[in-house]
């Protein structure tokens, strides 16, 4: 009687074994399906626009009218208790090129702006992560008034140091 009862419960346990690999091959058949199905997406351009083929074939435009005019490098000393002793800020505006020699000449407006703002600015707030973006963000807003609407496109921070 018990020599029955072994291959009864083999058997049943192997079916079961078998019955366990189900699910994680249908698991993954649909994780396959699912990441061809989303390279396709993107690759075809259906959910964001137009794919990489379509974009490698179109020219640039409009990079023959922009120029970059320097921002002298401004030491800026900070506050007792601030986690530096000094800011050294430099950057480059991007400008139309028909409009940079009137920004050029309008440089030391731009630079006593700029000064006067970094000087405002409370240096514990320099360790936040999005801080380079607001910061930036004010500070082209503030040299777009001084130059005046529709001169200046962006500006580059190329140097952004504290001591």
């Amino acid at each position: 009687m018990s020599d029955t009862a072994i291959p009864e419960e083999a058997a049943a346990e192997g079916a079961g074994k078998k019955r366990a690999k189900l699910p994680l091959l249908i698991g993954l058949l649909l994780a396959a399906g699912a990441g061809g199905a989303g390279f396709y997406v993107m690759k075809s351009g259906l959910l964001l626009g137009a794919g990489h083929d379509a974009l490698a074939g179109s020219q640039v435009q409009g990079l023959s009218d922009i120029a970059y005019v320097p921002v002298d490098q401004i030491l800026i000393s900070l506050p007792p208790g601030a986690p530096g002793r000094h800011l050294r800020f430099a950057a480059q505006i991007e400008v139309a090129k028909p409009h940079a020699a009137e920004v050029t000449l309008l440089m030391p407006r731009v630079l006593d702006v700029l000064n006067s703002y970094l000087r405002a600015v409370d240096p514990a707030g320099f360790d936040d992560p999005g801080a380079m973006t607001r910061l930036r963000a004010q500070m082209l807003r503030r040299i777009q008034i001084v130059t005046g609407e529709g001169r200046v496109r962006d500006l580059l921070i190329t140097e952004f140091v504290m001591n």
